[in-house]
């Protein structure tokens, strides 16, 4: 599949063709920061340019999404003449839902990667949007429920990269539904564990608007669950302190007290906390944690490509970097995070029962 344009408005067509598992060609001089994730992860390919005639050589179906309609227009007469398939406009907006939700926004936590992991109340919300503000952690497949009148907009927040900035993301959700629009705005996990949902439920009450939250399976409990580990259990831990490692120990600006959880006997789960892994395992062995405390990594949880890494706090950095950890991941550190599937469950990610 070839997809000319990287806009926003992309999403929706990828969102279909990746759950029908095809190979997909995106063709765009710039892209959004979703589409970029999903090229940098290897779901997508990306070739960062103007399109040309030679794009459409052994492409069956091709979409024209770019934002100027005459470039649209070539790409369909250039396919029609390679006899190539090739949808080139937008289809006529459906009509809303019957029991559309008087405007206003809802704050949806999406689950932590499978889209069968969003709540029923947050399906039922999602299906009666007509602006759906979404960021990469939430599971991109919920967009290929949406009708083509539904507005996309990409809040995607790559880890050190670019990122749409808050006070950006506040306008958006105020302006959409003080012109009478019903608003999803789709966050991976719980939107309140280490988001910033409730700086934008804040900023919508400032604006006098009606704001709807809807809880989300966090990733923090769900994704160690999913790699057959219990964050607690109760002849080994009564206590679990989850924690954000976005910022290295060392940071003045960070607000964890290291020493304090070395000290701890309970579950340790570290959310954001790739890059600074290092120096996060070391403050802890320095408080006095055992090096050889269990440790387990899960990549990109709840997805079809989850990964497991399972070390010990010594040796969990230099794990890390030999098996090339990259965000998102979740970090258990404790003694659950040695237990094995024999004694816990081998769990199937997407299985049913």
């Amino acid at each position: 599949m070839a997809v000319f344009g990287g806009g926003a408005r992309v999403l929706r067509e990828l969102a279909r063709l990746l759950a029908a598992e095809a190979a997909i060609t995106v063709v765009a001089p710039e892209v959004c920061p979703t589409v970029e994730a999903l090229a940098t992860s290897g779901r997508i390919r990306w070739e960062p340019r103007e399109w040309r005639e030679t794009d459409l050589d052994e492409v069956w179906f091709a979409f024209a999404l770019l934002p100027d309609p005459a470039a649209n227009a070539a790409i369909a007469e250039a396919a029609e003449r390679r006899r190539v398939f090739c949808s080139a406009c937008w289809p006529e907006a459906s009509a809303p839902p019957a029991e559309r939700p008087a405007a206003g926004v809802a704050l949806v936590g999406a689950g932590p990667g499978d889209p069968d992991l969003i709540t029923v109340r947050g399906r039922r919300l999602l299906a009666a949007a007509d602006v759906v503000v979404i960021d990469r952690l939430a599971p991109l497949e919920l967009l290929a429920e949406l009708g083509d009148q539904v507005e996309i907009v990409d809040a995607a927040k790559i880890p050190y990269g670019r990122a749409a900035a808050q006070q950006y993301l506040n306008e958006v959700l105020v302006d959409r539904a003080r012109a009478g629009k019903f608003v999803v705005r789709l966050k991976g996990g719980d939107p309140y564990v280490f988001g910033r949902g409730f700086e934008e439920v804040a900023a919508c009450a400032r604006a006098g608007l009606r704001v709807t939250v809807v809880p989300g399976v966090s990733s923090a409990l769900a994704v160690p669950a999913l790699a057959g580990v219990p964050v607690t259990h109760r002849r080994m831990t009564h206590e679990l302190t989850i924690v954000s490692g976005h910022l290295a120990p060392s940071h003045p600006d960070s607000l964890v007290d290291w020493a304090a959880l070395a000290r701890l006997r309970g579950t340790l789960v570290v959310l954001m906390g790739v890059t600074h892994i290092a120096e996060t395992a070391d403050v802890l062995m320095r408080g006095g944690k055992d090096p050889a405390t269990p440790a387990l990594v899960v990549q990109e949880g709840a997805t079809p490509s989850q990964r497991t890494l399972r070390s010990t706090l010594a040796s969990l950095a230099a794990d890390c970097a030999e098996r090339r950890i990259v965000p998102p991941a979740v970090f258990v550190i404790g003694e659950v995070a040695g237990l094995s599937e024999t004694e816990g469950v081998a769990v199937a990610v997407g299985a049913d029962g």
